[in-house]
């Protein structure tokens, strides 16, 4: 099943997770633990993380195909341009079509710390180029990346929505980044109305599980953390499960306010934890999807 059918069919907002493939034993225990609890539920799709320039590219296409075979989950495969060659790329790309993949989250992505500038650029220079491969060549469902504070490389907002229209006008959906006002969503997805983009936009959603955690995230996808937020998490410092409980409380009523101005869905950010997931899923529409539940 393509993402965007998904959307055009679905009879209630969408709820879909990234998820990290893992990189050792426990990391994989961690993660088998995490998909079993979350099977018991109606999860749309799952995009898969992909390392910096290609780091976990087998962790990742393994678990994709899992996904895909053993728990009918849609799977949407990142991947990305840096640190790649054409030709990689088509390879992986063509590895996914012949297992029946349709779904790719398009990316620039961030080349491996010790590799060289011309090996860090790959073929293809941006998210856009990707885009067009995997649409064009091989027919795929293509996911884009939205900031709604705009990429912190950008010059401007203006100008990174510009740049996140045109992949629009080649991709069929974006999943922004996370955000902790639903102002800077709202942001977003005016910009893209104002330049005629009707493609679907899903709202990122992130429970903070650390302060530390949650400001080097923010620093590294340009994302502000207001005040209000932080002196929220502040109390719970050195009460990890207190912490959890609130930042779980804040997503939740970050996704009621996306979904009740009409959003298609929501995309949590598990860090492959599955409890805070549950707690959003089951705080937004219980057991039976009926609608979201007032906070």
């Amino acid at each position: 099943m393509r993402v965007d059918e998904l959307i055009a069919n679905r009879r209630r907002p969408l709820f879909s997770v990234e998820l990290w493939p893992p990189r050792s034993a426990a990391s994989e225990e961690r993660l088998k633990g995490a998909l079993d609890e979350l099977s018991h539920y109606a999860l749309d799709f799952a995009s898969i993380t992909y390392g910096a320039g290609g780091s976990t590219r087998e962790f990742t296409h393994e678990l994709v195909v899992h996904l895909h075979r053993n728990f009918g989950l849609v799977p949407v495969a990142h991947l990305v341009t840096a640190a790649h060659s054409r030709a990689d790329l088509e390879h992986i790309l063509a590895r996914y079509a012949a297992e029946g993949i349709e779904n790719v989250l398009a990316l620039r992505g961030d080349p491996p710390l010790d590799s060289a500038a011309e090996l860090a650029a790959g073929d293809l220079k941006y998210a856009i180029d990707l885009a067009r491969l995997a649409s064009g060549s091989y027919g795929m469902c293509v996911g884009v990346a939205a900031h709604p504070e705009g990429h912190p490389e950008a010059t401007s907002f203006e100008t990174d929505m510009d740049f996140l229209a045109a992949k629009l006008e080649v991709a069929d959906f974006a999943i922004s980044q996370f955000f902790y006002t639903a102002d800077q969503f709202f942001r977003l997805r005016d910009a893209l109305d104002k330049r005629g983009v009707a493609k679907p936009l899903i709202p990122g959603i992130m429970a903070p599980t650390s302060l530390s955690t949650l400001r080097r995230m923010a620093e590294l996808s340009g994302t502000t953390i207001p005040d209000g937020t932080v002196a929220r998490l502040s109390r719970y410092e050195g009460d990890p499960a207190g912490f959890i409980a609130e930042g779980t409380q804040i997503a939740i009523e970050l996704a009621s306010q996306v979904l009740e101005a009409g959003a298609v869905g929501i995309h949590v950010y598990t860090m492959n934890q599955a409890k805070t997931t549950i707690a959003i899923y089951e705080a937004l529409y219980g057991n039976s999807w009926t609608g979201v539940a007032s906070t």
